[in-house]
């Protein structure tokens, strides 16, 4: 599914786009002349000499000479445009992400392919090692895949790893109301997949009904300087960020640290203390980062930041006039909305009857098969399955590859 609004470009929002090419979206010297001359039209028409004495770089001067080149390319993204190649969000539009314009360094302009509403729904981020164990592969799905279902939008990187593994576990949903809940943010152009082998995977989240960003220009090649700039839009777009595995050198904990610049919180998945892969997940958890090990404690920590309906329609008509009020995405604790498919629905509450109860506190949300269950709970196997039968009847307890795991 392809969701692309085309339309003309008016003049200010093609000078927004000539600084943009002309400044190699530099968000520094952007904002710089749009404070100094109070639009971009104005900005664009001043002189190379006007630029020079705001102490711009001489490679944006240097593009600032040859006009010609940045009307050209304003032309082209304005064809494809027209082409639905892919779609284009300015900052003072009613469409654009709120909560993006709440951050120190919000981009004046996001390309998009699939549906761009998704990136006004609450999100969550999810990061991790691009060299994940195939424990953290699993948490990462299935964490993905339940926090969907309930409601949120997974926001990542796109990168190999656990990036993918939570895009993945955002699309498997077998509800066709619920696929779809993905957001991607890319740090190249946006009509440049990267890796290369994931293809498939950008397709299948357009395909399905997901997102994906960028704020860089088109036909933009992947730079160790661009993917951290990417990591702020991951932080910035959501409500809270999970790393699920990560070593100490791991980017994902930049994206962390932006979120708690932020001011949102962090969630870190703990493993065993010998394990160099997750030691990034541990020093979090040591510096303040929230250890959780099933998604609903996540659910329950961050319902509280939901805005209500009436604020977040306020939101939308503020974010046009880029005035937002700062405490819309930063609700008190007295603020608790449970809401439908666009927000989030916490999980039901599910009373466990006194005799299942020693085997419902054996189960976790990793799953475990029969053999396991046995050792733990010491039941013979014809009493073992009954129980599960009854739980599962309950709406407790469901059934994945022969495990059995809490909902």
């Amino acid at each position: 599914m392809m969701t692309v609004a085309t339309f003309t470009l008016s003049d200010e929002q093609r000078a927004i786009l000539a600084l943009w090419f002309e400044l190699n979206a530099s968000l520094s010297s952007y904002h710089k002349l749009i404070h100094n001359y109070d639009s971009a039209q104005l900005a664009w028409q001043a002189g190379v000499e006007s630029w020079r004495q705001l102490g711009i770089h001489h490679s944006h001067l240097t593009r600032h000479e040859h006009p010609e080149k940045t009307r050209a390319s304003i032309d082209t993204i304005q064809q494809a445009l027209i082409e639905e190649k892919y779609g284009l969000l300015f900052a003072d539009q009613l469409n654009y992400p709120a909560q993006l314009l709440e951050i120190y360094d919000p981009p004046p302009l996001l390309f998009y392919r699939g549906n761009s509403e998704l990136l006004r729904w609450a999100q969550i981020a999810i990061v991790g090692s691009r060299k994940p164990t195939v424990h953290a592969q699993k948490i990462t799905f299935d964490m993905a895949q339940y926090l969907a279902q309930a409601g949120y939008v997974i926001t990542s990187g796109l990168a190999i790893g656990v990036d993918k593994r939570a895009h993945l576990g955002a699309l498997a949903q077998t509800d066709v109301a619920c696929q779809g809940r993905t957001v991607g943010v890319m740090g190249t152009g946006i009509d440049v997949n990267y890796p290369n082998h994931h293809d498939r995977l950008f397709s299948q989240i357009i395909e399905q009904g997901g997102c994906i960003i960028s704020e860089l220009l088109p036909h933009t090649l992947p730079h160790k300087h661009t993917f951290p700039r990417r990591n702020r839009l991951v932080a910035g777009l959501s409500l809270a960020t999970i790393v699920t595995e990560a070593t100490i050198k791991s980017g994902s904990l930049i994206t962390a640290r932006l979120t708690s610049e932020q001011g949102k919180q962090v969630f870190a998945i703990p493993s065993h203390i010998d394990n160099s892969n997750a030691e990034g997940c541990h020093h979090l958890i040591r510096e303040g980062a929230t250890l959780v090990y099933h998604p609903q404690q996540v659910l329950d920590d961050i319902s509280v930041q939901l805005p209500s309906q009436s604020q977040q329609h306020q939101l939308d008509h503020n974010s046009k006039a880029q005035s937002l009020d700062k405490s819309a995405f930063n609700q008190s604790a007295t603020i608790k909305k449970t809401i439908k498919p666009q927000e989030v629905k916490p999980a039901p509450s599910i009373t466990v009857p006194e005799h299942l109860t020693t085997l419902f506190e054996k189960l976790d949300w990793h799953g475990q098969d029969l053999d396991a269950l046995i050792l733990v709970t010491d039941l013979v196997p014809a009493q073992l399955i009954g129980q599960l039968m009854e739980l599962e009847l309950l709406g407790a307890v469901t059934v994945q590859g022969g495990r059995y795991l809490r909902i």
